[in-house]
């Protein structure tokens, strides 16, 4: 399926047009087990403002390979299930760190228009150095 391939050579490629260029000109962002006060269940956005925020994650992390990829077909043909490990480094601290992501796609007129992104929210903070600022939403404050 060509938009998976695109998707995943984006992600981890230095320019984040390429990443932003894989999603539909409005697009839904659901995160099931994002943690409330630290990061939003349910975004809607624009393909640019998508672009706007993957560019700001490259001035902080770089994400350099990817492992374990699956791509699961589905019934209905406009969605995919897609499963990988993305290994990166952090800029600030040359620290290396690898998160694991199931994501469920909707995709129209062959771009993603929806997901639901399933990621490990521990792994992701230690990863951004964001371990306390998780334990304070955790704990209500």
């Amino acid at each position: 399926m060509e938009i998976i391939d695109r998707f995943l050579a984006a992600v981890v490629s230095p320019d984040p047009g390429d990443l932003a260029d894989c999603y539909a000109e409005h697009v839904v962002i659901e995160m099931p087990f994002a943690v409330p006060g630290l990061v939003p269940a349910r975004v809607e956005t624009t393909r640019e403002e998508l672009r706007a925020r993957f560019r700001a994650g490259t001035a902080v992390r770089r994400y350099t390979e990817l492992s374990g990829v699956r791509v699961h077909e589905c019934a209905d043909p406009a969605t995919v299930v897609l499963e990988y490990d993305v290994h990166g480094l952090m800029h600030a601290t040359g620290e290396r760190f690898v998160l694991r992501f199931v994501m469920v796609m909707t995709l129209r007129d062959g771009l993603i228009a929806h997901t639901r992104d399933y990621a490990d929210p521990i792994a992701g903070a230690r990863a951004l150095g964001r371990l306390p600022e998780l334990a304070n939403a955790l704990a209500g404050g």
